[in-house]
């Protein structure tokens, strides 16, 4: 309930600041941007799914293609207590995953051939816990949703930052006030990525913990996320970085530590060490160590 409040905040704030552009700038159109915000939380909503998938260029595998991994999902999902998403199929050599679906019933998961070629079965078994917790969570929706909006709010303080440029910004013109204007154009696309990317890695945490129970085996998750995000370091991504919050691991590599304040996810080695805190008689000193080295 706490992590449902915490993220009905986080998308007011998102919300809040996209009407707040209109607001500082032009206030007689305020309502056009109440409506914006509105048009686009409900088309994220409906249609995220599918523009995800058509633009990675993902194909649907039948179970005749992919029996075992069929028989993965199914498994993976009865143990969760959802319908079986759909599976599809990315091309590309850096393996990866993401889910996408407005709700359990509406969930695909994608994998990349990357992926089915660098895992073994155990660690692949981990990565669809994985994207099967995010659609139980509802987590999709939400980081596709912080997503748009923050990427709308980024566009139309840029496309602002032009007019202001060229005197678009006259005060008597909208009756709006010129330096709130100008903050919130400078402020706006910051707030909001840091708000999605809030969203983004406290979710990451979750779906790892959740993932790790459903599958039973966290050490499988563990692996597998050592060895994405080797890969991820020397094979190069061709991601929308509008997404790489979907993915189970950065498709960009490592950052800095500096960088990792606007990174979509946590850091690899805090992740692993948090799996493995949860293997049976796994002593708190140690995973207070490891959690402390992997920061």
């Amino acid at each position: 309930m706490r992590n449902q409040l915490k993220t009905i905040l986080l998308f007011g704030v998102l919300s809040a600041l996209l009407i707040g552009i209109g607001g500082a700038v032009a206030p007689r159109f305020l309502g056009l941007f109440v409506v914006l915000a509105a048009a686009m939380n409900l088309a994220a909503y409906f249609f995220s799914d599918k523009l995800v998938l058509r633009m990675y260029g993902a194909r649907e595998l039948a179970p005749g293609e992919a029996p075992e991994l069929h028989a993965m999902v199914q498994g993976l999902s009865d143990r969760a207590g959802i319908p079986m998403p759909r599976l599809y199929l990315v091309g590309g050599a850096q393996p990866n995953a993401f889910a996408t679906g407005r709700n359990p019933a509406h969930g695909a998961v994608a994998v990349t051939e990357g992926l089915l070629e660098a895992l073994d079965a155990r660690e692949v078994r981990g990565v669809l816990a994985h994207e099967i917790a995010h659609i139980a969570n509802r987590d999709i929706l939400v980081s596709t949703v912080a997503a748009i909006l923050a990427s709308a709010i980024a566009s139309i303080a840029n496309v602002l930052s032009f007019s202001w440029m060229f005197g678009g910004h006259a005060e008597d013109e909208d009756g709006g006030n010129p330096l709130a204007g100008l903050v919130m154009i400078l402020f706006a696309p910051l707030a909001a990525t840091l708000v999605q990317l809030a969203i983004s890695r406290s979710r990451e945490l979750r779906a790892d913990e959740v993932g790790a129970r459903i599958a039973g085996d966290p050490e499988g998750l563990a692996r597998a996320l050592e060895r994405l995000d080797a890969t991820a370091k020397r094979l190069p991504a061709h991601v929308s970085p509008g997404t790489a919050s979907l993915f189970i691991v950065n498709p960009f590599g490592a950052l800095d530590s500096v960088a990792r304040w606007f990174s979509t996810h946590p850091p690899i080695g805090e992740r692993v060490a948090r799996l493995r805190a949860m293997a049976p008689g796994r002593p708190r000193r140690a995973f207070a160590r490891d959690l402390r080295a992997a920061r």
